[in-house]
């Protein structure tokens, strides 16, 4: 049997034969690589939403099943099965570390988990309360000046210790970060404690308050990263692989990838989520009310973290996320607000045809904030703590575009909408 091809019909009456893929999962794809060269046409695709812009070994996302998966491997067994290293290992090398590369990867993320000392002149430049985003985007695009030799010599020599370094000096940065904008003097990354723990030693110990990480927020911050670890071709990693696309080097394109991950439909929105459970306690607004809102289209009150661009079910990474928001605020032994004004939305809108219709289901970010909230971090930080967590993925997937035997730099076609062929007036005669 010959190739499974599509058929495509032009106005003009050619017939087209696309070639038809099959992937690991048996979902279709349509290849129209030579669509222009052969007919003159291209397709137009507003967001990507149907286009596949790469092949990719990293992750597997079912939206209509609720299922994600990193290298293989359910979300929830990593999450209940794993640390945040090991998952970054497994996304960046390929497979779970043994216990001998588990010690021995945690024992090299301390050894570079310090900053050069002369980025520490930058934190000092910028306000207390600049943006933590555009800190983080421009500490992470400047290692690069710092630590060169990813341009030098042999790339390939070079990139294991430059991913090493950038997994644990991002986490370094966004401790001094918390401690930049509150006026606090940084805290040097310790040897005898994990990557979890070691970033809530730095972001919270004080010579006064005899700071020592609660087990159960290194556990919680550690299933939180692994939750938000990688999540397909979204916004941000599509920019780290087409920034990276250009051979940009992987500092630049991990900057760009904070940099998507900032805006509010993406990386914000966890942010969003809290700023909205805060306005509906500060003005005694009901659920009810809330719900009859969030229906009414004429109105501008939105119900942020419900819906999602690729699941039409319950986000997977939802249902960790709320039992690891009820985990943590058990050990407050006092029930808090926000979390009960949760609950009681999402218990209301899963049951109202209205959602169920059309796929509104709380994503992962209903229930982040509010765990991270009760840890101590503060909304503006939210953003930050995504971007560590996404990290592993948008490194991973810089890494397979290197060995992507296509390998062609990003480059998007257009729909042309503007004027036709203008002459230039004088301006004189304008």
């Amino acid at each position: 049997m010959g190739e499974e091809k599509a058929r495509l019909i032009l106005p003009d009456g050619r017939e087209e034969g696309l070639p038809v893929m099959t992937d690991t999962m048996g979902a279709k794809s349509i290849d129209i690589t030579a669509l222009r060269s052969s007919t003159g046409y291209i397709t137009y695709d507003p967001g990507f939403v149907n286009t596949g812009s790469c092949m990719s070994k990293i992750c597997y996302i079912d939206g209509e099943k609720g299922i994600l998966r990193y290298r293989g491997y359910d979300i929830e067994d990593l999450v209940d099965n794993c640390d945040f290293i090991e998952v970054a290992y497994l996304l960046v090398k390929g497979q779970l570390p043994t216990l001998a590369e588990r010690v021995n990867y945690q024992n090299l993320l301390n050894k570079h988990s310090l900053l050069h000392v002369n980025m520490r002149d930058f934190f000092k430049a910028y306000p207390h309360d600049g943006h933590p985003m555009a800190i983080l985007a421009a500490m992470v695009a400047s290692l690069s000046a710092f630590y060169p030799e990813l341009e030098e010599n042999d790339i390939e020599e070079n990139i294991d210790l430059t991913v090493t370094r950038l997994l644990s000096k991002m986490r370094t940065i966004a401790a001094f970060e918390y401690r930049q904008m509150n006026g606090l003097d940084f805290v040097e990354p310790q040897y005898n404690f994990s990557y979890c723990a070691n970033f809530l030693n730095m972001m919270f110990y004080s010579s006064v308050n005899n700071y020592v990480p609660d087990p159960l927020h290194v556990k919680a911050l550690n299933q939180l990263l692994i939750l938000h670890a990688d999540h397909e071709q979204n916004c941000s990693t599509s920019a780290v692989r087409l920034v990276g696309s250009s051979e940009a080097n992987l500092y630049a394109a991990v900057a760009a990838g904070c940099c998507a991950l900032w805006g509010s439909k993406h990386g914000g929105a966890n942010q969003a989520v809290m700023d909205m459970l805060n306005k509906i306690m500060k003005d005694g607004i009901s659920t009810d009310e809330v719900i009859r809102r969030a229906k009414d289209k004429n109105d501008s009150f939105r119900l942020s973290g419900f819906g999602h661009r690729v699941y039409k079910t319950f986000d997977p990474r939802a249902k960790i996320a709320k039992r690891i928001c009820k985990e943590v605020l058990s050990q407050e032994q006092s029930s808090d607000p926000l979390l009960e004004i949760a609950q009681e939305i999402e218990e209301k809108a899963t049951h109202d045809d209205y959602f169920i219709e059309r796929n509104l289901y709380p994503n992962v970010d209903f229930y982040t904030g509010i765990t991270f909230h009760a840890m101590g971090i503060p909304v503006s930080m939210f953003t930050v703590l995504f971007a560590l967590g996404r990290l592993p993925g948008w490194i991973a997937h810089y890494l397979e575009w290197r060995h992507d035997p296509y390998q062609k730099i990003g480059r998007p076609r257009q729909v042309y909408i503007g004027p036709e062929l203008r002459k230039v007036v004088p301006i004189g005669q304008r």
